[in-house]
Parts: C-alpha cells; sequence; structure tokens
C-alpha cells in the first residue's frame, strides 16, 4: 500500500470518525469525543466557537480542582450543558467558575454540582485544555447547510421522516449506498484493465472503508438505544415540617416511597440497573429484565433531611440489549457499567463487518461466487 493510499485511508477514517462523535452528540444530547463552545464564559481558554476533546466521565477518572467538565446545570441559563472550570470541591459538591466569570456559578445561584450531574470532563494533557480553533463556527455552518438540504427533500418528498437527526441518519446511508453502486458501476467496464481498475480505485473510496461505516452507524444504533433511555434521574424534594399528598413532600427526618418505571418500547430484552446516584437514596430492585415493549418498575426510598428545605436527589439507570446471557453482562457491569456496551457492540458489529467482507473483494458486491464456491464456504476460505 502507497503512503498515498495510506493517507487516503486514513482521512477516510478521520472523517468518519469526526461525523460520527459530532451525530452521536446530537442523538445523546451531549458532546461524545469532540464538543465545542458556543459562549465567552471560558475566554480566554475557549473563545466561542472553539472545539474541544470531550471525555466521559465513565473512563476520565475522579474529578479534580483545575479541571474543566461539562455538566448539567439547574439554573445557568435556565438549565442545560455547561462548560466550566472546578475551582473547589465541598461535601455538598464541586464548586465551578467560567474563566472569564468574576464569580462562581454557585455565587450567582447553581447549586453545587453533583457527580451525577457531569456528563464529560475535558481533556487536558499537563492541566492545558485542547483547543481545536473554530470547530463549532465549521459545525454550525455545515448544520445550517444540512438542515436547508434536508428542509429541502423533506418538502420535495412530502414527508417528515428526513427531519432531524433520524432524517440525517437516513440520508447518510443513502448517500453511503449511492457511492457504493456508483463505486461498482464505474469500475465495471474497465474489468478486463486490472492496472487501470486498480489505479481508478486507489483513488476512489475504499470498500472496506464503506462497510466499518455501515458497521460503525449499526454499533451508534444499538449504542443509543442503551444509553438514550438510561442515565440520570433528578428527584427535586422537600423536606417539610408537615405530611403532604405529593411524593416528593417528605416530612422531615422520616423516608418516602417513590416508583420508579423502566418502559421498553423496543423488541428486544432489556438488561437494567438501578443504582442510588446520591446520599440517602435506597434502591430496592437493583436489576430487572425488561421484556420487548413491556414495563417494569421498582421502588425508590428517599429520605429527607432533619433541615427542612429543597433537595436535589439522583438516581443513575444503565441499560443493556440483552443479547448476552444475563451473567456474562453482569459479571461485566460488575469490572465497569460501559464493559457491557463494548461488548454488546462488538457482538453485533464485528459478525456484521465480518459478513459484509466476505462479498468484497474487487471492490465488487457479488450475490454468488463465479467459480462455483458457495458464500458460506467462501466466508470460511477468507477468515481462516
Amino acid at each position: 500500500m502507497t503512503i498515498r493510499r495510506v493517507l487516503s485511508v486514513g482521512g477516510e477514517i478521520i472523517a468518519i470518525v469526526v461525523v460520527v462523535s459530532l451525530l452521536v452528540g446530537q442523538v445523546l444530547g451531549y458532546p461524545v469525543l469532540l464538543g465545542f463552545v458556543e459562549t465567552g464564559s471560558m475566554e480566554p481558554t475557549l473563545n466561542p466557537g472553539d472545539g474541544f476533546i470531550a471525555v466521559p466521565t465513565a473512563v476520565s477518572g475522579e474529578i479534580q480542582e483545575n479541571d474543566v467538565i461539562i455538566f448539567r446545570a439547574q439554573e445557568i441559563q435556565g438549565g442545560g450543558l455547561t462548560t466550566h472550570r472546578v475551582v473547589a470541591e465541598t461535601e455538598r459538591g464541586y464548586i465551578t467558575r467560567g474563566d472569564a466569570n468574576p464569580f462562581t456559578d454557585q455565587d450567582g445561584g447553581e447549586p453545587p454540582v453533583k457527580d451525577p450531574q457531569v456528563v464529560a470532563k475535558l481533556f487536558q494533557p499537563g492541566g492545558s485544555v485542547v483547543v481545536i480553533p473554530r470547530l463549532g463556527t465549521a459545525v454550525t455552518g455545515i448544520q445550517a447547510i444540512v438542515t436547508g438540504v434536508q428542509q429541502q427533500l423533506s418538502s420535495t418528498l412530502g414527508t417528515q421522516s428526513l427531519l432531524g437527526t433520524q432524517g440525517l441518519t437516513y440520508i447518510v446511508l443513502a448517500l453511503s449506498i449511492l457511492l457504493y453502486l456508483y463505486d461498482i458501476i464505474a469500475t465495471g467496464d474497465r474489468e478486463n484493465k486490472t492496472r487501470e481498475r486498480n489505479r481508478e480505485r486507489s483513488r476512489g473510496l475504499s470498500p472496506q472503508v464503506i462497510v466499518a461505516a455501515f458497521a460503525v452507524l449499526i454499533i451508534v444504533a444499538a449504542t443509543a438505544a442503551m444509553v438514550i433511555p438510561a442515565g440520570t434521574q433528578e428527584y427535586t424534594i422537600i423536606s417539610a415540617e408537615f405530611e403532604s399528598e405529593r411524593p416528593t413532600t417528605i416530612t422531615k427526618g422520616t423516608t418516602g416511597s417513590l416508583e420508579y418505571r423502566v418502559p421498553n418500547a423496543g423488541v428486544v430484552p432489556a438488561v437494567v440497573y438501578i443504582e442510588s446516584g446520591s446520599d440517602a437514596v435506597e434502591v430496592q430492585s437493583q436489576q430487572l429484565y425488561v421484556s420487548g415493549q413491556s414495563m417494569k418498575a421498582t421502588t425508590v426510598s428517599i429520605s429527607a433531611p432533619q433541615q427542612t428545605g429543597l433537595y436535589y436527589r439522583y438516581v443513575t439507570e444503565y441499560r443493556y440489549l440483552a443479547l448476552l446471557p444475563t451473567p456474562i453482562i453482569n459479571a461485566a457491569y460488575q469490572l465497569h457499567p460501559w464493559v457491557p456496551i463494548i461488548l454488546i457492540d462488538a457482538l453485533i458489529g464485528v459478525p456484521f463487518y465480518v459478513f459484509a467482507m466476505s462479498f468484497v473483494d474487487t471492490g465488487r458486491l457479488r450475490s454468488r461466487s463465479r467459480d462455483g464456491v458457495s458464500t458460506f464456504q467462501r466466508i470460511l476460505n477468507r477468515y481462516t
């Protein structure tokens, strides 16, 4: 393989990683690998439109002072994701501040940030944030163009299914198929000219990369099916001096019970784990097996402090497609909550890639072998 070919394939892979990272971030509602800031609260570290590398909390380790984190704010600009620096840690949570702000977020009314609110930590080798200049500006511009194309296609075809993130996925899949078909047709007339065909294909889009892109899209869909319905559930409770019919108003010093429902709208069963995300919270059934298109529930017990007031309590849910035996999912979950997701994604993506690549030899998608060898035998010959 020539250096030019290596650079070409490497560029294709990087482009796929960037697009998939930004697309997954849009689906999940928080940055995955790449993100960017929209305001100047973190200047001069991050200017408006600058990008960064986001490391999920599941793999980023403990949060320390001076770390720049992405958290779900409760009060800042009406709530939502905020990227600020941790300037102190207290028993109630983290104290945060934008580098350009003269006061902390907590001075402005934001409660101390707790671990369940943090979704990612910025990559800071040596304590300095890795900045990708103007990434957000470029992404915003591309999003505007893509949105315009989606709206035009939706209007032309008379369907709403091409709008939003789901519609973008359909469009990407359609373009991938068209590019692949073009690659097959374009090389068909040069079948007997091996050298010329190879030169042409070396300049074209690699079929292996296309298959890998499809595998990545499938993995993204599976990951989204596990991550999006799960996450952290916030309960706003009131510790009161009186009894109330409202389940979130609890007499001080006592414990109240709330029903935690776990619906499964998909057809694949799910193994679900529910954990306490903060102090004074207990979960009755921490593991549930939820069949497809059904729902189960458990009981969450929350203790109200002796001091009256408003408090925030959290419950964290982890959800996995039941494509592996439950004991294996249990063992993987004990190692780390992200390990079952990695195993399930591999179980889905690797067989798909292996099977699809068995049809890709000279870059042509073939339904049968010219020499009479069966597809199953060709798969065995290729990978054994």
